[in-house]
């Protein structure tokens, strides 16, 4: 987790970058901007406010040691002149990072902008204080209206400038001491490859959140693939209400005491390793089968999970148990031979108001 309340921007260069494939220009300024104390907390607003929903969605740079990750070098030298209080090659190194972004402009619907590239310092980051690299750009321009003296008169005067509510891309590159930690926003999707895999090179964070959520995804999967198929929806949402439980309850996962424990029928547990083979690559967990546990992701996913049977009689049954047992106890299926249909049979004390 990462906070940015007292997070500093110790030095920040603004470039402005065309569009290579339509022939526009790279603009390079000579130094860094001086930023007065009465505009420094809107900046801040404007270039932070977008990450704060961004908790623990970490990237990092491409790992592939065939390829050459020419971002991953300029945020190394930034960071080692950084800490020498090198601010003229620091400048420098903006430039080289705005004129990446302009070479990886090649598409058409690429838009020009405003490239800020700042040093922040006060950074915390899983308890810890470091500095970071933020790097933001700016594509929209807003129409606003300014009111002018015109002789005896007050008319209109309409302008263009950056809304400060808005973000259009940006990304914070901590200096964290195992690999940098990144996140990314950009609002303007228009070509989802430029700013992500082009410009940034980078990939999902792979640590324990990362390897919770996705197990967690997988079982997602299975439990709507497999069981209710083959059992029904109830079995599918205690499948998962069971495997939650699991995970809340462990500070380690380990996939064989999960499925002695959590997965009793052996024909369920066959179809669970059969369902791995085939569909792991698209959950990111080829070989994983142990790994420490996220408790944030466990919550996360548990929040997200929807726990209800919904029947095609317009009823909807929600199984909010936190025994996995109690649905046993309280919840039986069966079928009426003389309706032809399916019942489910629900044991309670009294209402809830």
């Amino acid at each position: 987790m990462f906070n940015l309340y007292a997070a500093e921007i110790d030095s920040i260069s603004i470039h402005k970058v065309g569009n290579k494939a339509r022939n526009e220009s790279v603009f390079f300024s000579e130094n860094p901007v001086q930023v007065s104390d009465e505009l420094m907390p809107l900046l801040k607003e404007y270039f932070f406010k977008p990450f704060r929903d961004k908790q623990d969605e970490y990237y990092q740079f491409n790992i592939d040691v065939e390829k050459h990750n020419p971002l991953q070098a300029m945020c190394k030298s930034f960071f080692n002149l950084a800490s020498d209080r090198v601010n003229e090659s620091l400048h420098n190194i903006t430039k080289k990072i705005a004129q990446l972004l302009y070479d990886n402009s090649q598409h058409p619907h690429i838009k020009s902008g405003e490239l800020y590239v700042t040093l922040l310092n006060n950074v915390v980051i899983d308890d810890n204080k470091i500095n970071a690299i933020g790097i933001f750009k700016s594509e929209i321009k807003d129409d606003f209206l300014q009111i002018k003296e015109n002789g005896s008169n007050l008319d209109f005067l309409l302008q263009q400038g950056i809304n400060l509510n808005k973000l259009d891309k940006g990304c914070i590159i901590f200096n964290t001491a195992e690999a940098y930690k990144i996140v990314s926003v950009d609002t303007n999707k228009y070509d989802t490859k430029y700013w992500i895999e082009h410009f940034l090179d980078i990939d999902i964070f792979q640590d324990e959140n990362f390897y919770t959520k996705k197990y967690l995804k997988f079982c997602q999967g299975f439990a709507k693939d497999v069981i209710f198929p083959l059992k029904d929806k109830k079995e599918e949402v205690m499948f998962m209400n069971r495997t939650l439980n699991h995970f809340a309850k462990n500070e380690t996962f380990d996939q064989r005491t999960f499925l002695e424990q959590e997965v009793e029928n052996p024909e369920i547990r066959r179809q669970f390793h059969l369902y791995k083979e085939t569909n792991a690559p698209k959950y990111s967990i080829e070989d994983l089968t142990t790994f420490p546990i996220s408790n944030k992701a466990v919550s996360k996913v548990s929040k997200q999970l929807k726990s209800t049977i919904q029947l095609d009689t317009n009823i909807t049954i929600k199984m909010d148990f936190i025994n996995p047992e109690s649905a046993d106890r309280f919840v039986e299926k069966g079928w009426d031979e003389e309706r032809q249909m399916y019942y489910y049979l629900l044991y309670f004390n009294k209402e809830q108001k």
